[in-house]
């Protein structure tokens, strides 16, 4: 027979033998304001929240080559010039490699006290030895622990040197800054444990190619995540870039196929011109030569094709039988749906040949599938922005606010942009 095992008394111990905790509520517990250190850049003070927290783990991701050395090396200069200790722990380069690069940089960067190492033992020793205030780690997925048998860079790995760094990093109260690579989709390597594992994650984007560079913050346990910094590579180093607004306005073509997106990086609007040219595709008596191409830089590919359908559809504006090129001028990235009219409108002004009217003409607003504008978050601060640029003309979806050109419609926005009562078909779409 079956007997119900005994309860456990209500003044007894819990499972494992372990005693109850003693709950207090939130208004009783004491928090204590703990002093950030200034980095010296204030685009990465204001993501970070006011600047480094003592004790903390930042991991900074990015594609190889934008200027995660570059940055970090600025940020050890400037700490070290203001008195804090610093350490730098290349797992990738010689000291000989670190020291060329820190030449070109500010006053201070070749003062920051710098260890090549991949053994994470060494580098542990070397924390406790030295107790800087700033560490950074180039890159954690280089370091090897000799406890796991795995390779550099393989889940076990990394997870077992993040974790072993944490520990030290808050039993010294060491700031650690995590250098990280990036897959190709962008999204950070190595296992996603290691991101929930710090305190804080910056992503650094931008293209090689290109001079300008964004810095977000997708996690942040001493800040928010809805800002964005933007930043401009030369020669001397990262420099930032306080008003980008008025240079990409300055910069844009005004000829056909160039439109102004007011976007928003964060919480901060920028505005940023979008570029798209539309190419016939070559035509032989078999039929077309090739297949029609999309290429987009800077813009999400598949939000692309959506909007070309939608044109199609609800505009009568075709392009199938051409190739499409998009393009967010200066290499900054765009991943919010209020670019979708941007990109409508260029690409329809790139098809009929013509500026849109106005030029240089703003504009921001989410498409629909049935072909409709839709709402968008912050539109006061977008049309505040483009006004203090001296755009008056702002296409923008109905409830945006004073200050806008309303449409509520893709067919009223494309009527007004180009100044017709219906928009023509594509020449690229005639050729065909």
């Amino acid at each position: 027979m079956e007997e119900r095992a005994p309860t456990r008394a209500a003044g007894g111990r819990g499972g494992g033998g372990a005693a109850p905790g003693r709950p207090i509520a939130l208004s009783a517990v004491g928090a204590e304001r703990v002093g950030r250190l200034g980095t010296g850049i204030g685009e990465l003070d204001r993501i970070l929240g006011g600047g480094l927290v003592p004790g903390s783990l930042v991991l900074l991701g990015g594609a190889p080559g934008i200027g995660k050395s570059t940055l970090t090396g600025m940020v050890l200069g400037h700490l070290q010039r203001a008195g804090s200790r610093t350490l730098y722990v290349s797992a990738e380069e010689s000291a000989a490699q670190i020291r060329l690069r820190a030449e070109r940089l500010p006053d201070g960067a070749l003062d920051v006290p710098v260890l090549a190492e991949t053994d994470l033992d060494v580098v542990l020793a070397t924390l406790q030895a030295e107790r800087p205030d700033v560490c950074v780690i180039d890159s954690v997925q280089t370091l090897h622990s000799t406890e796991l048998s795995g390779a550099p860079g393989s889940v076990g790995q990394v997870r077992d040197v993040a974790a072993r760094l944490m520990r030290l990093a808050k039993e010294l109260t060491v700031t650690v800054v995590l250098v990280g690579h990036v897959t190709k989709d962008g999204a950070l390597a190595g296992p996603r444990v290691l991101e929930h594992m710090v305190d804080c994650v910056l992503q650094f984007d931008g293209e090689r190619e290109r001079s300008y560079r964004a810095l977000r913050a997708l996690k942040n346990r001493f800040g928010s995540t809805n800002d964005a910094g933007l930043f401009e590579m030369r020669e001397s180093g990262l420099v930032e870039v306080l008003d980008a607004s008025a240079r990409f306005v300055a910069e844009a073509t005004r000829a056909p196929g160039s439109v102004l997106l007011a976007a928003m990086e964060g919480s901060r609007p920028l505005l940023v011109e979008v570029q798209a040219l539309v190419s016939p595709v070559q035509v032989t008596a078999a039929g077309p030569a090739e297949q029609a191409r999309r290429v987009v830089s800077g813009l999400d590919r598949n939000r692309l094709a959506m909007i070309l359908a939608v044109l199609a559809r609800h505009a009568r504006v075709g392009v199938g039988a051409a190739d499409v090129f998009v393009n967010v001028v200066g290499g900054v990235r765009i991943d919010e749906p209020g670019a979708d009219l941007a990109v409508a409108l260029a690409v329809a002004s790139a098809a009929r040949g013509v500026p849109l009217n106005g030029a240089p003409l703003a504009c921001f607003g989410e498409i629909g599938l049935t072909g409709e504008l839709r709402w968008v978050g912050h539109p006061q601060r977008r049309l505040t922005e483009a006004a203090s640029n001296g755009l008056a003309a702002v296409v923008a979806p109905p409830g945006s606010g004073q200050g806008a050109r309303e449409a509520a419609t893709l067919r009223e926005a494309l009527t007004f942009a180009l100044g017709e009562a219906q928009p023509a078909p594509a020449r690229a779409a005639r050729a065909a």
